[in-house]
């Protein structure tokens, strides 16, 4: 018999139908916290927020504002609708965010023209200088988490992250409450 493929998930016969069927990889019987993919992923994001918030103090910026700057920066949104859908958190959170930064002259409101219902965020200069320095401070905390990792396991990593992603994402339309 030929080896299984490392890519192919794990499936098992069930005992009652003979059906292929995914394995479960997590019981409710055997559950610990410690062997949790999710309970280490939180882990990991905490780690990181620690520290992404000790590298953005010198700039007078949380671990939580220079996510907005940077999306902005980056084009990937320009109004409190799109950075909540980038960020994933209510509209109303980013509201108070981007009051903050108003209030610290990194970020300025635009009434659109075309819509003015419809406001848009625009970097201020002193704005562009603090997200300039932004993607130093995450390269730096990134490769702090990745040491030890070869290339290979570095790109796995964010292939398997990526499936893990796509595998919520394929099932959030069949989520029930």
């Amino acid at each position: 018999m030929p080896p299984a493929d490392p890519n192919t998930p794990a499936r098992k016969r069930s005992p009652r139908t003979g059906a292929s069927r995914p394995i479960a990889y997590y019981t409710g019987e055997t559950y610990a916290v410690d062997d949790s993919y999710g309970y280490l992923v939180r882990r990991l994001h905490a780690s990181l927020q620690r520290h992404m918030e000790r590298r953005v103090q010198s700039l007078d910026l949380t671990a939580l504002q220079w996510g907005p700057l940077l999306l902005i920066a980056q084009g990937k949104g320009d109004t409190a609708a799109a950075l909540a859908r980038a960020l994933d958190i209510d509209t109303g959170a980013v509201t108070r965010m981007i009051d903050r930064l108003e209030r610290k002259g990194l970020v300025q409101r635009r009434r659109s023209t075309h819509d003015r219902r419809l406001v848009h965020l625009a970097l201020t200069a002193e704005g562009k200088h603090a997200i300039g320095l932004v993607p130093f401070a995450i390269a730096e905390v990134l490769n702090l988490h990745l040491a030890g990792f070869s290339d290979r396991e570095v790109r796995q990593l964010k292939r398997f992250l990526s499936r893990m992603i796509d595998n919520g994402s394929a099932q959030a339309g069949t989520d029930t409450p």
